[in-house]
């Protein structure tokens, strides 16, 4: 499905998937991909310069997760998501945000969630659900006036995103600010039982890049052991009762 853009309503499989089939994987999925982009220094800059994210965390990833389901819902070509798609393009104006910042940060609301319903889900999202995701990428890349994105297919652009981390993936003092601010929205999205613990278990759903990028220590393995099962958990009785 790479080069043309896709046809209208080629995302409709995908947008059941997010806002029916797995919404509250969905909503962990995006928080994991809002939270990846501060591991690039400039990205960082960006949004600790607005002072949304370390100032109302909560408010900004509302925000954030509110136009993301209304572009995966309504389209980035119907009226609601033009809204949203110009909204995006006054905020992402500024110097140093570059069509490779921005095509990682629509890499990261894409590949995220559909990596989280994989690994946590009541069942992994289908063929035809990844095909509708890779349509929407190329959809919003197109109405943000954005080169067709890097890589071929939704494979392709995780492995795009992957060389994108290994080459601009930085501490900064910003991305620190940034997850002290947004690590609690992280591990509210945890199973009601582990939520109270937030600042522990929050890194233990980063991975290491990511966790060195944001300056986040190690869980001790006790730690990630519990998050890993009370998520398994959660998965299996989701499976158990589709």
């Amino acid at each position: 499905m790479s080069g043309a853009r896709p046809p209208g309503g080629a995302r409709d499989p995908y947008a059941r998937l997010v806002l029916e089939v797995m919404p509250e994987e969905s909503r962990v999925g995006l928080t994991l991909g809002f939270v990846r982009t501060f591991g690039i220094p400039e990205i960082a800059a960006v949004l600790h310069a607005t002072g949304q994210v370390t100032g109302q965390p909560k408010t900004r990833a509302k925000a954030t997760g509110a136009a993301m389901f209304t572009l995966i819902g309504h389209g980035p070509g119907s009226a609601e998501g033009r809204r949203v798609v110009e909204g995006l393009r006054r905020v992402h104006d500024r110097p140093g945000i570059t069509p490779e910042l921005m095509h990682y940060v629509l890499a990261c609301f894409t590949v995220c969630p559909l990596r989280f319903m994989d690994e946590h889900g009541p069942r992994r999202p289908a063929p035809p659900e990844r095909d509708a995701a890779y349509a929407f990428h190329l959809e919003l890349a197109g109405a943000l006036g954005l080169p067709v994105p890097p890589g071929d297919g939704l494979a392709g652009t995780e492995a795009w995103m992957r060389e994108v981390e290994r080459r601009r993936f930085a501490p900064s003092p910003q991305a620190g600010e940034l997850w002290a601010s947004a690590r609690g929205l992280l591990a509210s999205r945890l199973p009601g039982p582990l939520a109270p613990l937030a600042p522990v278990l929050a890194a233990a759903l980063l991975d290491e890049p990511l966790r060195t990028a944001l300056g986040a220590p190690r869980p001790p393995a006790l730690v990630r052991t519990a998050v890993d099962a009370a998520l398994r958990l959660r998965a299996g009785r989701a499976r158990r009762a589709a």
